[in-house]
């Protein structure tokens, strides 16, 4: 089933035309600044089957990896909605939070735990992930 889903102040919409039977924590730094949080939750998804509609700014930033990594948020309200980056070849990261039905979707791979913060434990039967492999 596709998925639908908004920025915090419903101006950005964003619509995956993929399936997705489980997600992705990312523990890195970037993922926790744009989150605002512990961490970011994601899919990769095919870029020709993202659409993303409303007011979006771009931000390009140069990761760990050394790799240029567009953030796309929403400029009303600032949500998160999407990263790329040229490892993900044609997918993008997509931002789960933005989506009401991946809260019943599984994790099952943690990125960065290198990077995770000390208070949380690993998430039960999800690979581990040391960095960006």
């Amino acid at each position: 089933m596709p998925h639908k889903g908004s920025c915090l102040c419903g101006e950005t919409t964003i619509e995956l035309e993929s399936t997705h039977a489980d997600q992705i924590v990312c523990h890195c730094t970037d993922c926790r600044q744009t989150s605002g949080s512990a961490f970011s939750t994601n899919v990769l998804a095919p870029k020709k089957g993202v659409t993303i509609k409303g007011p979006v700014k771009e931000y390009k930033i140069t990761a760990a990896s050394g790799n240029t990594v567009t953030r796309v948020f929403c400029s009303n309200c600032g949500s998160a909605i999407s990263h790329l980056a040229a490892p993900f070849g044609d997918a993008q990261a997509i931002q789960t939070g933005n989506f009401a039905d991946f809260a019943k979707i599984p994790i099952n791979t943690e990125l960065f735990v290198k990077d995770r913060w000390s208070g949380l434990t690993p998430i039960a039967h999800a690979a581990q992930v040391q960095a960006m492999p």
